[in-house]
């Protein structure tokens, strides 16, 4: 199976460094193993890749909210890279400030980890994220994001959800809260990640059950906001997983060339704020 053409943009990236940036000592989960992802060996695998770019985004296993892994990566990316925070919901503007003027976009929200009472009284923090333009990134798993509407639909903050909302296969397209993703995409400047198929296929690779939940992401969503990532390391993977051929398999989802560079690139480029227009691209 041949690679998508062209360069490409990484939405969903992490750096796991214990060595040098230790654990919590109260994390619930310390990744181990092939999970461990320092920022160099994540700069050798984008650039085999041909990955011009990418979104770091934060672990709550491990780090928290201590960003400074995140910080560290940012900066030795020189511009390359964009990051997305986990931060503490009181977080004052004047941290967000330091973030957003470090390389951070926006700040991430992860249900599946914490449960979604933890989230109820977030909307001020939603409220700094619109003041200053930050997006809010979401990951809910299940019908976690029925309980989650509340308080996204009193907010007007840009929304990216994660890996195609983690629906549940098992129970078709017609679940309510994928019908209340879908929605969201038609009615909202929100953008949807297709990424991270591992956490809720049913079927190992190249996770065929879960291509109908993308088919219908893209069509509430449209291309010009859908992104791809490739989660990688694959933080409590059921399986091994390798990046190339994560990368591949959009071929067999999106087989016209100019729908892999839309999620590859225009619109990742245009989400993240990477000016940059690729040689080869005849966009």
């Amino acid at each position: 199976m041949a690679l998508p053409a062209g360069p490409r943009i990484d939405c969903h990236i992490h750096t796991i460094d214990p060595a040098r940036f230790p654990y919590a000592p109260d994390t619930p989960y310390g990744p181990t193993g092939q999970e461990i992802a320092p920022a160099a060996h994540l700069i050798r695998v984008l650039d085999v890749f041909d990955v011009r770019h990418a979104l770091i985004v934060a672990t709550n296993s491990g780090y928290g909210s201590d960003s400074r892994i995140l910080l560290d990566t940012l900066r030795l990316g020189d511009g390359r890279f964009k990051g997305v925070a986990v931060v503490e919901k009181d977080v004052d503007i004047g941290e967000l400030e330091r973030l957003k003027a470090a390389g951070v976009i926006g700040v991430a929200f992860n249900v599946p980890f914490h449960g979604t009472d933890y989230y109820r009284d977030a909307a001020p923090l939603l409220d700094k994220l619109t003041d200053l333009d930050l997006f809010l990134q979401v990951q809910v798993e299940q019908d976690q994001l029925l309980d989650l509407l509340p308080l996204i639909e009193r907010s007007t903050v840009r929304l990216v959800f994660d890996h195609c909302g983690r629906p549940a296969v098992e129970h078709g397209l017609q679940r309510p809260s994928f019908q209340a993703l879908l929605a969201l995409g038609r009615d909202r400047d929100a953008h949807v990640k297709l990424s991270g198929y591992y956490k809720f296929a049913r079927q190992p690779y190249p996770y065929a059950d879960t291509w109908p939940f993308i088919a219908a992401l893209v069509e509430a969503f449209t291309l010009d906001r859908c992104v791809w990532g490739s989660d990688w390391p694959f933080l409590r993977a059921p399986e091994r997983l390798d990046y190339g051929p994560l990368l591949a398999g959009i071929t067999e989802i999106f087989p016209d060339p100019d729908d892999q560079h839309r999620l590859l690139w225009r619109t990742p480029s245009r989400l993240l704020g990477f000016a940059e227009a690729p040689a080869s691209s005849s966009s």
